[in-house]
């Protein structure tokens, strides 16, 4: 087999971007035997020199991503650098020159997926982004290829490693979320400041870019309704343990066959204990896709880390590489405007944990605000704690409006001392 030489421009050398380097020099020599391709990596483009002396070669690193881009002697570009308004100025400029793109920026696609998309449609060039979703677990490739003609239902899963590593140390320890948090932070799984993570944001960007290929349509993070689990306390997840459930931050995008409407959303919610979902553990991520024809479908590993995601990043450059040197590129096609369902038209079971004032009456006034509000009661249990009481509800179906409705008049009755975490329970 003979072999096509393709010369990498990296921009970027942090986690991802050396452990992507490394992939390259290691695995060279496999990938050519097995694909034609030899892979070079020609340009590095780090901030300071100086601390990237001795793992790249001084020739190889520059400070100017632009040059890198416009370099001539660069076939393709990889985009490790993160941030939003410069690499999109850098992978316009990448596609203009000819240079399909790898990217693992899901902050970008998330807000300007669609123009890019398009610029490397009109270019007649690759860019892929397997890596800028659920990290080193293959989700993006199947969704536009392998089930590129599947109708596909829903897709639920859980993209955010951090939140789940602190949900099961609440579940199985009975930590405190604070106590949580902080051994995530000591472990590396979150930043110092933990709200992209902690408030859904990051499983926000995600889940624009899953709706977007799952359903051809442009999705950006701003039309995701996006709840964290900051106010989650370990008794929440103690109740909802109790009823057989667990609990997780799910990104969800449904599609509405009846309508036409989408759904895109992430919240906290109670997965039942014989759901795939609710048994993934610590930081692995999980994504479940029901389509049509197929059924349930479920993809499982490390959602993110260096040499994970560089590999997802190397698959996709291999890709792109192949696609060069045949003249061929992938495309999503047009991305038509989503016809998007309001949070407040959607509909669930919801548990609702109440703290109350323990004395006559109070069970009739706040069973009275639900019916008020057509919130129908599945079951209800009562416990005592201290001078007060604890209701748990659990209702029927109900429209999301309904319930917020009704616990934003549970707020105002004065036998009422505090509403607990609202937990929504997804259907099988």
């Amino acid at each position: 087999m003979s072999e096509h030489r393709v010369r990498l421009g990296v921009i970027g050398h942090g986690t991802v971007g050396a452990a992507f380097v490394r992939l390259v020099k290691q695995q060279s020599d496999a990938i050519a035997a097995r694909s034609g391709v030899r892979l070079e990596v020609a340009r590095v483009a780090v901030r300071n020199l100086d601390a990237h002396a001795g793992s790249i070669a001084a020739g190889v690193m520059t400070t100017d991503a632009e040059f890198v881009v416009n370099d001539p002697t660069v076939d393709l570009v990889v985009e490790l650098m993160g941030g939003v308004d410069l690499p999109r100025k850098l992978i316009l400029a990448a596609l203009k020159n000819g240079k399909p793109v790898v990217t693992a920026n899901k902050a970008l696609l998330a807000q300007h997926g669609a123009e890019l998309f398009a610029a490397a449609d009109d270019a007649g060039i690759d860019l892929l982004f397997e890596a800028a979703v659920c990290g080193g677990i293959p989700l993006i490739r199947p969704l536009r290829e392998s089930l590129r003609g599947e109708p596909i239902k829903r897709v639920l899963g859980i993209v955010n490693g951090t939140t789940n590593y602190i949900l099961t140390k609440m579940s199985e320890e009975g930590q405190s979320y604070a106590d949580a948090l902080a051994g995530a932070q000591a472990l590396g799984y979150a930043e110092a400041d933990p709200t992209a993570d902690v408030e859904g944001l990051d499983a926000a960007a995600k889940v624009s870019i899953i709706a977007s290929i799952a359903f051809g349509c442009n999705v950006v993070a701003s039309d995701v309704y996006s709840e964290g689990i900051s106010k989650i306390s370990a008794a929440d997840i103690a109740i909802a343990k109790r009823l057989g459930y667990a609990v997780k931050l799910l990104a969800i995008a449904e599609f509405d066959k009846s309508n036409g409407d989408i759904s895109v959303r992430v919240h906290p919610a109670m997965v039942p204990m014989h759901h795939p979902l609710a048994s993934v553990r610590d930081s692995f991520n999980a994504v479940v896709v029901d389509g049509e024809a197929s059924g349930s479908l479920m993809f499982y590993g490390r959602g993110a880390g260096g040499d994970p995601t560089a590999s997802s990043v190397l698959g996709d450059v291999i890709d792109a590489s192949i696609n060069l040197n045949k003249g061929a590129h992938a495309t999503l096609g047009v991305l038509s405007t989503p016809k998007l369902k309001r949070m407040a038209d959607t509909s669930c079971e919801y548990l609702i944990p109440l703290e109350v004032t323990d004395k006559p009456g109070v069970l009739h006034a706040v069973t009275g605000i639900f019916a008020r509000n057509n919130v129908s009661i599945r079951a209800a249990e009562q416990d005592g704690i201290g001078n007060g009481a604890r209701l748990v509800f659990l209702t029927h179906e109900a429209n999301e409006a309904a319930v917020q409705a009704c616990i934003a008049e549970l707020k105002t009755l004065n036998v009422v001392m505090h509403v607990g975490a609202l937990l929504r329970v997804i259907a099988d």
